[in-house]
């Protein structure tokens, strides 16, 4: 049984200001129509004796996660959830935990949710000639060819082997510019994917081989595991304990039985604006364009708009990318330092490190219109069937009018109906509830008002999704 598990808990940070922490670049659609994570999941169509996906995702992601699968028709075998990130080499083991569960001797396929392979028939190949190694007690990295001396990347040096699959002769931290090259040269060195395959109880047992102190953390946290509706939650202590650490450096460099699968797959780990631009079909002057863009003597760019027109003259090898509350313009050699403003704006409390003025719910999404000095206007879109939770503000009265759809209101001890050009007012105090009641989406202003305004100005009495 092959089981593929979703590792979908980063950041994202070198994509702001698109990818944010409440919205990271996994969730996002950059390259088509669908997320990465959709995407990553999609693409295992076809493989043999796959089973739906195990997902690994942070607890504030869940609902996202749940929703983006089930917009593309995947129940997933479970969704675990971290308490807090723990690195690779704790998430793989409470997800081999899991794996065992279904069957002894399941093998699994270990996914980053937020990589791009553009060449799906060559990685099920890859992923076939790993599933023989894999089956046979060996663990399995795939190493993908380079067609540059890329100093982002780690490599993986190969040793004997034949038919693109070879013992593992060494691991290479990222190399500088001229290591680079020589190891491209040689022709035995891959770029690390990060992409695995073993058997999970011979992950379990390297584990706790060489790394005992993190395998007790994370069966103890599978131990005191909680099902919340579909989710599985962690125990929050025992994860939170665990020691933060890759599968590569716990295990992979470690072990007397690793193996290399090579890869030419069409692959990018879209780490920065610079490798999105790169891995994008570009103009005849080298710019990739998203949104409503118009360019005047530009080459070798990328430029997105997300909310408004944007312009851009007579500028070469630029990064400049819009949304709703924040503009990022850079050199594409100096994509790399856009994690280091993330964490400058987190240092200095700003919000726009940490979500869009959308912010998604399990519900729908709200998103900022307008706000002053004890007041501040959203619009709610909330999905047919579904209803935020029965609550109650402490420090704020709410004024609602329908813009779309049938809204059922529930204000202290009434229920009504309203439509759209209707409205109703919610005094500070007074449990409320808003549900779609039609078959379409449905649309709210919200008016707030108050002397504090904030998101955790929520005591909630009824909930569907269990939230606190």
């Amino acid at each position: 049984m092959l089981i593929p598990i979703i590792l979908s808990g980063g950041s994202g940070s070198r994509l702001w200001p698109l990818s944010r922490t409440l919205l990271p670049k996994q969730f996002l659609p950059l390259v088509s129509k669908h997320s990465m994570l959709q995407e990553t999941v999609s693409r295992l169509g076809g493989l043999p004796t796959l089973t739906a996906p195990i997902i690994v995702c942070s607890h504030e992601h869940r609902f996202l996660a749940a929703d983006q699968m089930q917009r593309i028709g995947v129940k997933p075998l479970a969704q675990i959830l971290e308490p807090a990130g723990r690195n690779t080499a704790p998430a793989v083991a409470v997800a081999a935990m899991s794996a065992m569960e279904q069957a002894a001797d399941a093998v699994m396929l270990v996914l980053p949710a937020d990589h791009l392979i553009r060449n799906k028939e060559a990685f099920h190949a890859a992923v076939a000639r790993g599933l023989e190694q894999a089956e046979s007690g060996r663990l399995v990295t795939f190493g993908i060819v380079p067609d540059a001396p890329e100093t982002g990347y780690g490599y993986i040096e190969r040793g004997k082997g034949e038919d693109g699959c070879f013992e593992v002769a060494r691991f290479v931290e990222k190399p500088d510019a001229e290591n680079a090259a020589r190891f491209l040269a040689t022709g035995r060195f891959y770029w690390n994917s990060g992409m695995f395959m073993f058997r999970a109880a011979r992950y379990l047992e390297e584990l706790e081989k060489f790394r005992p102190d993190i395998l007790g953390g994370a069966r103890k946290s599978w131990q005191t595991r909680q099902q919340d509706l579909d989710f599985c939650r962690l125990g929050k202590e025992a994860f939170i304990a665990c020691p933060s650490e890759s599968i590569d450096y716990a295990v992979m460099e470690k072990t007397e039985t690793a193996s290399v699968v090579e890869a030419d797959i069409g692959w990018s780990d879209i780490g920065s604006w610079s490798s999105l631009w790169q891995a994008t079909d570009a103009d005849a002057d080298g710019n990739v364009t998203v949104g409503d863009v118009h360019l005047d003597e530009v080459s070798n760019s990328y430029v997105r708009a997300d909310s408004r027109l944007v312009t851009a003259i007579g500028v070469d090898d630029m990064i400049v990318v819009e949304t709703a509350d924040a503009v990022l313009v850079t050199r594409k050699q100096d994509a790399q330092r856009v994690k280091k403003l993330v964490e400058t704006l987190k240092a200095a409390q700003r919000d726009e490190y940490l979500a869009h003025k959308r912010v998604y719910r399990p519900w729908g999404y709200y998103e900022g219109i307008d706000m002053g000095e004890r007041f501040q206007a959203k619009r709610l879109m909330v999905e047919p069937g579904k209803k935020l939770s029965l609550q109650m503000h402490n420090h704020r009265a709410e004024h609602w009018v329908v813009v779309s759809g049938n809204a059922k209101v529930t204000r202290g001890d009434e229920t009504f109906v309203l439509s759209a050009n209707e409205s109703t007012y919610i005094p500070r105090g007074t449990r409320h509830r808003l549900e779609n009641v039609g078959t379409e989406r449905l649309y709210v202003i919200e008016v707030q008002s108050g002397d504090y305004l904030g998101e955790d100005d929520i005591v909630r009495f009824e909930d569907d999704y269990k939230r606190t």
